[in-house]
């Protein structure tokens, strides 16, 4: 009975908790110390449940632990007897069995005595036990983790910089490869380092906000506090008001991570940056804007083109872009080669920026513009005027919020637009008339869409089987496989009425397919009596209609096709120029042109109206020559007749070589092909 009361003692006496470390009592393995306010305590802990032993400071109660400051991170005790201790001058010390002294807090020199206590702010300090000064704290000395009262700074004439520094990994509390600090630019800005390249930036403050974090919008209600004076010191802290317990903490993978208590779990509040984002420090390169998605989307600047399209195109953009048009700058100049500026809306400002004292927003466009060197301006509320005199390295476009800035380009890149107020006026007008235009153009698709089977059927039932006997129908699809979709190889000629196809149906049959331009005036009476007409008239010179098709505003005649050979090989066969017909026609109306053993039972007066009629069909210009209606006319009546123009080329001789070779200027399908305009 005994033993065990003894054993109870002793087992008491290592847990018991500490209220301070004084000379005479050290913090051993087993033992803590509490904050008044019983929130954090300190203590030996393991990360990985090895014999590898920390003193760090954790939150109390909350499981699993959360560690927010160790003392020996890069070397751990590994002997049951070590103990944290303080001499008489103040400084404390990590006594390890095995290796002697493991970690020191560093000379105080405190002449009266001194204690170690745990603060309810959660930092270790060293007090003097007369005065009460505090000589020494662990928030001077961060971890991985901000805390409410734990600030980063820098003081650029001491040269003290305070920053958080990652673990190594989530088990191994050794300085990491990432530091989170703040810069003595004015205003200053977040950043995290990796090793001594910048992996995350928070764009410069602007009295409550990060103007990098769309987070932090004008009605945001900030965490954070940061002040600069003019002794070259800045501070950065941050408190919850709402939450009692929270913190930041840079992780292992090196983002910055907020989290607050709800009095069951962590909330994660936020957390920058985001892996294969925007947030990546310059992944588009200089005078490259990330447009903020997933996976971030890079171009460039208005002005500016990829510096190596190879790399762009294999989605490697960090060598950026490069300036379109050179700059021809002369501070005061008014003439044509003047520069302009061009605003770009939503941008996270680029890095390496400077503090301009301006006014006002006008001012700050006039100190850029007289400045040949000054590339960039931003007039932001809560900072004022920003210019940049390098290159516009880590710019983000966001979907909303962010900053107006303005990019220095030659006048050409802006097309002669004057200010960048006509510009913004411009934009808004040409904004709400494509707006306008594509409501419109939705309705009439939709309008379209609804209708288009109507019409098509309306059509084919106005097309009588009497008036158009034998006359198929045709599917588009049906024709866009047989002049393998319309291809430019498959053209056989163009005219005012449209373009003409060469095709081949799915049973071998080779088809001529003319489509109708929607600029050939031609309407669907037009178009219907066309088909009428033409699948009435029959020669044996000339080619025959097969169908039609018709879909929406498509409207196509398919005809047999006629390979080289036509009727004009009859009329002008005799001649070896259209010229030389001109002539004849001219001497004595064309009669010259019949063949002999027909001659006598024709009339002069229509021979030389069927030649006239024959000029008026193979005039140059598609505007000279008669439509279906009008030819009909032509032929059956004997109203007057327009003169014709004297013919503008030559139709070369008509042997295979010539054909072959391609020296010929009209197309395979000839001109005596009846094709309505």
């Amino acid at each position: 009975m005994t033993r065990f009361v003894c054993l109870l003692l002793f087992v008491m006496l290592l847990s018991f908790t500490y209220a301070a470390i004084t000379p005479t009592s050290p913090l051993s393995i087993g033992q803590t110390l509490n904050s008044s306010d019983g929130v954090y305590q300190l203590g030996f802990f393991s990360p990985n449940n090895t014999q590898n032993q920390y003193v760090g400071i954790w939150f109390k109660g909350i499981i699993p632990r959360v560690v927010v400051w160790v003392a020996n991170r890069e070397k751990p005790v590994t002997d049951s007897t070590a103990n944290l201790a303080i001499t008489s001058k103040g400084n404390l010390l990590l006594f390890s069995g095995k290796d002697g002294i493991v970690w020191s807090s560093g000379e105080t020199f405190a002449s009266n005595g001194s204690h170690a206590e745990l603060s309810d702010s959660g930092s270790l300090i060293v007090v003097d036990k007369v005065s009460g000064r505090i000589l020494w704290q662990s928030f001077d000395h961060l971890g991985d983790t901000l805390l409410h009262s734990s600030f980063l700074m820098y003081n650029l004439v001491t040269g003290e910089k305070r920053v958080v520094t990652s673990w190594k990994s989530y088990t191994d509390p050794s300085p990491g490869d990432f530091v989170g600090e703040i810069t003595p630019q004015v205003p200053s800005q977040g950043f995290i380092m990796r090793g001594l390249r910048p992996y995350w930036r928070s764009g410069p403050w602007a009295k409550t906000r990060f103007t990098g974090v769309p987070l932090m919008d004008e009605s945001y209600t900030s965490t954070f506090s940061l002040h600069q004076d003019v002794n070259g010191s800045g501070y950065l802290s941050f408190f919850q008001r709402r939450y009692k317990i929270s913190r930041i903490i840079l992780t292992p993978e090196g983002s910055m991570k907020i989290f607050r208590y709800n009095g069951t779990n962590w909330e994660l509040y936020y957390e920058a940056p985001l892996a294969n984002s925007c947030h990546i420090y310059g992944v588009c390169g200089p005078f490259g804007l990330c447009v903020s998605s997933v996976p971030p989307k890079c171009k460039c600047f208005k002005g500016f083109v990829p510096k190596s399209i190879d790399e762009w195109k294999r989605g490697n953009w960090t060598s950026g872009c490069v300036r379109r048009t050179e700059l021809l700058c002369q501070g005061n100049s008014t003439g044509e080669d003047v520069n302009v500026f061009h605003p770009v809306a939503n941008i996270k400002p680029p890095d390496s920026y400077e503090f301009a004292n301006s006014l006002n927003a006008e001012e700050c466009y006039q100190s850029c513009f007289h400045n040949c060197s000054c590339l960039a301006f931003s007039y932001i509320s809560g900072i004022g005027c920003l210019v940049w005199n390098h290159d516009l390295m880590d710019a983000v476009q966001f979907s909303a919020g962010g900053e107006l800035l303005s990019i220095r380009l030659a006048r050409s890149e802006l097309d002669g637009n004057k200010r960048k107020k006509t510009i913004v006026a411009s934009t808004v007008s040409l904004t709400l008339f494509v707006i306008l235009g594509l409501a419109s153009f939705g309705f009439w698709r939709c309008r379209l869409e609804d209708n288009a089977h109507i019409l098509k059927d309306a059509w084919r039932n106005e097309l009588k089987p009497q008036d158009v006997p034998g006359l198929d129908f045709f599917e588009m699809n049906t024709i866009q496989t047989a002049t393998n979709n319309f291809s430019l190889s498959n053209k056989l000629g163009q005219g005012g009425f449209g373009s003409v196809y060469k095709g081949k149906l799915q049973d071998g049959k080779e088809i001529a397919v003319k489509r109708l331009s929607s600029s050939s005036g031609q309407g669907k009476e037009e178009f219907m009596n066309e088909i009428v007409l033409i699948s009435k008239l029959q020669h044996t010179n000339l080619v025959r209609i097969l169908g039609c098709c018709i879909e929406g505003e498509e409207r196509l005649l398919i005809y047999e096709f006629m390979l080289n050979k036509s009727l004009d090989t009859f009329i002008f066969g005799r001649f070896e120029t259209k010229q030389q017909a001109w002539e004849t026609w001219g001497e004595n109306g064309g009669t010259d042109l019949l063949d002999q053993g027909v001659a006598y039972s024709c009339r002069p007066l229509e021979v030389e109206r069927c030649v006239h009629i024959g000029l008026l069909c193979v005039q140059h210009q598609p505007a000279d020559r008669p439509n279906t209606l009008e030819l009909l006319s032509m032929l059956t009546t004997t109203s007057d007749l327009p003169s014709p123009k004297q013919p503008t080329f030559v139709a070369q001789t008509r042997n295979e070589e010539f054909m072959a070779m391609g020296l010929t200027t009209v197309s395979k399908m000839t001109d005596s092909v009846i094709l309505g305009r």
